[in-house]
């Protein structure tokens, strides 16, 4: 049975859904001001074999996956005046752009993909229950702000009590709240700012309210998973349970789920510290897989260390297994065997990628084995590799198409593949003449190029490094 790691209770608990025909899940998604960096690249990559893995428990039509768009807020509005362009014309370019990167990193879509502008008057709606149940109050200067102290258990999903809180709460600047912990819930608009109206005057949402909007319209007031990444789980996660709760009613989520933080080298990643991604940065210079199984290759709640060992390793393990597929024709499975069952354990225990990729490497050692002394087991057992690793979006590529690509995305102008090839023949040809010089100015030639001859009874074979 399926056991997720519910952060509100702590601890893994079996997953059992509100209604298994329709298995709804609410990922926090991209404020889209910027490109996609390293961070956003593991909450999409994480909740897509989530999302992959119910699928294939449940069935392909009895999950419902929302992953949200904030297309509004403060740091929005800087980046478009300081490009001196209209608000929506920078979130439509960085949209496109994060689909882009998604698609490239095998990222399957949502179901839907709400954004905040579009969702205005469920948020104002929300935002008027909240008032009229004395759950938020409208302040002086137009802003309207969620009391804290009305919700009986803020803090449950961080752990953190109301009062250390506000014992460890700064003197406010903002003297239009009633309390250091009240949050905004609509920004009452400056000059020159986009707004929409309201009952309380010409604004714009706070951050946290768009989502307990947005997940609640999308899938209802009580839902079985809300994700993201851990550095939202306080303030955003805690204030979406205070709003929501309050306004419905009703439990929220379920279960909450947390990736953990990317690290650089060993050290957080920041822009203070120069260490800094972005995953066009990254695709320059590794293939969109690599990254992948990368980010796969540890366990979603754990920390990710990028490290360019870390990323040439996972070329390496990729190039191993693209070459156990090469020259065999993988047969659909019937049944996966033991190597499903391990498999789907791994799965089960918490969406234990890294421990899923292990059972992967053994199955790869045994057709390795098998293409020796039996190929048609060596077809069936690729069969397994390939469906199982589907669940994952990896190993989905011609084995021969990836390994004369390159684990690396190559420079324009080297060798192409046709003349590969008859430089290949030459070195056969020149080998059985017994040039050594003319088979050695080949074999430097390839080097140069970073491409891999591999001798056998059968033939030479090559790819890029």
């Amino acid at each position: 049975m399926l056991q997720i790691y519910n952060n509100l209770a702590r601890q893994k608990e079996v997953f059992k859904p509100i209604d298994p025909k329709n298995v709804r899940m609410y990922v926090c998604g991209m404020t889209v001001y910027d490109l996609c960096h390293l961070g956003h690249a593991r909450v999409l990559v994480a909740f897509d074999v989530v999302y992959r893995y119910l699928r294939h428990v449940f069935g392909e039509d009895h999950v419902t996956y929302i992953r949200n768009i904030t297309d509004i807020d403060d740091k929005i509005i800087a980046r478009a005046n300081e490009n001196q362009e209209p608000f929506d014309q920078l979130t439509g370019r960085f949209i496109e752009a994060m689909h882009e990167d998604a698609r490239a990193l095998q990222v399957l879509p949502p179901n839907e993909e709400p954004k905040a502008t579009t969702h205005m008057s469920e948020i104002i709606a929300m935002i008027a229950i909240l008032v009229e149940k004395d759950f938020a109050y409208a302040a002086d200067n137009g802003d309207v702000y969620y009391d804290v102290s009305r919700f009986e258990n803020y803090g449950q999903l961080s752990g953190k009590k109301i009062e250390d809180l506000q014992s460890g709460a700064r003197v406010e600047i903002d003297t239009a709240k009633d309390d250091p912990l009240d949050f905004v819930l609509w920004k009452a608009a400056k000059p020159d700012e986009p707004y929409w109206d309201s009952p309380w005057g010409k604004g714009r949402p706070g951050w946290h309210i768009e989502c307990s909007a947005m997940s609640t319209h999308c899938l209802g007031n009580h839902f079985d998973i809300h994700g993201g990444g851990m550095d939202l789980q306080f303030p955003h996660h805690e204030n979406e349970i205070a709003q929501s709760e309050a306004a419905t009613g009703e439990k929220f989520a379920n279960v909450w789920m947390h990736n953990g933080f990317v690290r650089i080298d060993d050290e957080k990643m920041s822009k203070s510290l120069g260490n800094f991604f972005t995953v066009r940065e990254i695709l320059e210079r590794y293939r969109p897989e690599v990254i992948r199984y990368f980010i796969l290759n540890s366990h979603y709640r754990s920390p990710l260390n990028y490290s360019d060992a870390q990323l040439d390793s996972a070329q390496a393990a990729l190039e191993g297994f693209y070459t156990a597929l090469r020259d065999l024709q993988p047969t659909t499975p019937e049944d996966t065997g033991q190597y499903g069952k391990d498999f789907y354990a791994a799965m089960d225990d918490d969406f234990n990628t890294a421990g899923a990729i292990a059972v992967l490497a053994e199955l790869r050692k045994e057709i390795n084995q098998s293409k020796k002394t039996d190929k048609n087991k060596a077809n069936q057992l690729a069969g397994i590799l390939v469906s199982l690793a589907g669940l994952l979006g990896i190993l989905q590529e011609d084995a021969e198409h990836f390994l004369k690509q390159g684990g690396k995305p190559h420079q324009q102008g080297g060798l192409g593949d046709t003349e590969i090839d008859a430089l290949i023949e030459q070195r056969n040809n020149a080998r059985t003449n017994k040039d050594w010089a003319e088979s050695d100015r080949i074999r430097d030639l390839f080097a140069a190029e970073g491409i891999v001859v591999e001798d056998s009874a059968e033939g030479s074979t090559w790819r890029r490094e």
